[in-house]
């Protein structure tokens, strides 16, 4: 029986104004070569300049990763030549990473699964490479931009576990607001490491590089396992190699041999002097570390009662999450409040495509809709009325309940003598009043809601007419 373990190395473009060794603009942009400095080109005699903000969230990011931070920051020089590197090296971090000995927690179908991080490292990005058949297109906006690398130790054992993983870092780099992390955008790129053995030990690790979606992560070790176990059971022996992966045939081919660190000549980058960490700096950047989407989820079960879907589905995304949490904060009851966001509120966001930060509904109104039912002004089915109206006009609950004069009649008197007047308009059907007939009393309810327009109170309604209808006409 063959054993995969995987292992994976994730880079993730972080966004600030400008790129972290040059003043070039950070931003994502569809033009060529229109975001590119001295410095991203490589020429000579210019000299790298180091943004604090990009050194402020990779620590960000390392903490909430739960790794060792260093007491300073510095670099190296990563050295080969490749026509995306036009300096013929790399600014990155290998001696003294921005993090090491991390984890990351997934939420497995049996449980909570620990994943072990080797490290965290903040270094500049390569320009990007356009191929076709007879030449290649460089596009060196890529070139420099803040660029961090997450790699896990080998403790991953099925493309389940991987994708998990990707979902769940992505979803902590999302709440930090670090990157949009877009994988459309080539923000968001995974190196995916595999090897298969039938002992304890590992097999030889076969690399792919720069997979650009979680679906072709998931293909690319479905292939690579199913490749590695027919070469070990044929009698072969699996190479060390660098494998690039095909989305369109989902199959993978050879690049090149594998490179180890020695072949990358590591040394300290002579330009960018050593930058201390403090603790004081340290806990300002924990401060701006919110509470993440496990954690959140596991919250929501425990404290406010809710379903694990119903919680799944409010964290899902950090501005949803936190419109509930400011829902609760105002003294809404968390399950009525929950209701009304993953029911009417994210059917509207997911109909129109948009974000919550584009509706005009606040949770103060979510809290005063859900008083208006508690309070029996109006009824539950008036309530989706008057939410649709939020929406559209931006008008608070009490105003539209107001303007269209939908209070609900809580009178019993004034219940008891529309109800009396259904019966007598509808008298056939109320002398063969039959109790065990639960659909004959609804269509009661129904008429008296028609004919207050559903303002009569539906609860004092059903009251009186299980009163009024055994005696009615004896």
């Amino acid at each position: 029986m063959y054993k995969a373990t995987i292992g994976l190395e994730i880079h993730c473009e972080f966004e600030s104004i400008s790129k972290v060794f040059s003043p070039s603009d950070n931003s994502y942009t569809d033009a060529p070569n229109i975001h590119v400095a001295p410095q991203d080109l490589g020429f000579p005699g210019i000299l790298p300049v180091l943004n604090k903000k990009s050194i402020e969230q990779a620590l960000k990011m390392s903490m909430a990763l739960n790794c060792k931070t260093p007491d300073e920051i510095v670099f190296d020089r990563k050295n080969y030549y490749y026509p995306d590197l036009p300096k013929g090296y790399q600014i990155t971090q290998f001696n003294k990473p921005v993090g090491v000995n991390g984890y990351i927690d997934i939420e497995m179908e049996d449980g909570i699964k620990r994943i072990t991080i080797q490290d965290i490292h903040l270094e500049e990005d390569s320009a990007s490479l356009d191929h076709y058949d007879t030449y290649s297109l460089i596009d060196y906006n890529r070139a420099g931009r803040t660029l961090v690398e997450m790699v896990t130790d080998p403790c991953i054992h099925s493309k389940e576990e991987a994708l998990k993983l990707l979902e769940t870092y992505r979803s902590i780099i999302l709440y930090c607001g670090v990157s949009q992390a877009r994988s459309d955008r080539g923000q968001m790129r995974c190196d995916v490491n595999v090897s298969v053995s039938n002992t304890d030990e590992l097999g030889c690790k076969v690399e792919m590089k720069n997979i650009n979606s979680f679906y072709n992560v998931g293909r690319a070790i479905d292939y690579e396992i199913k490749r590695q176990t027919e070469v070990l059971e044929s009698g072969g022996v699996v190479e060390q190699e660098t494998r690039r992966f095909d989305d369109e045939t989902g199959i993978t081919y050879k690049m090149r041999d594998k490179a180890d660190a020695v072949d990358y000549k590591y040394f300290p980058e002579p330009n960018i002097p050593p930058y201390p960490v403090t603790e004081q700096w340290l806990n300002e950047i924990r401060k701006t570390i919110p509470m993440l989407q496990l954690e959140r989820k596991q919250k929501y079960i425990s404290d406010y009662d809710l379903s694990a879907y119903d919680a799944e589905v409010l964290v899902k995304t950090k501005e949803i999450s936190d419109f509930f949490n400011d829902c609760v904060k105002l003294g809404t009851d968390p399950k009525k409040a929950c209701n009304w966001i993953t029911g009417m509120l994210m059917g509207y966001l997911n109909e129109t495509d948009i974000s919550i930060k584009d509706v005009p509904i606040t949770p103060e109104m979510i809290k005063e809709l859900v008083d208006l039912v508690d309070k029996k002004t109006i009824s539950s089915k008036q309530a989706k009325e008057v939410f649709e109206d939020m929406i559209e006009s931006g008008n608070n609950p009490k105003k539209i309940v107001e303007e269209k004069r939908m209070m609900q009649i809580t009178d019993d008197s004034a219940i008891h003598d529309v109800v009396m007047e259904v019966l007598k308009e509808n008298d056939e059907q109320a002398r063969d009043y039959n109790p065990e007939k639960t659909r004959m009393i609804d269509f009661f309810v129904g008429q008296v809601m028609k004919k207050t327009r559903g303002k009569a109170n539906p609860a004092k309604t059903m009251e009186i007419l299980r009163e009024e209808l055994p005696k009615y006409g004896k």
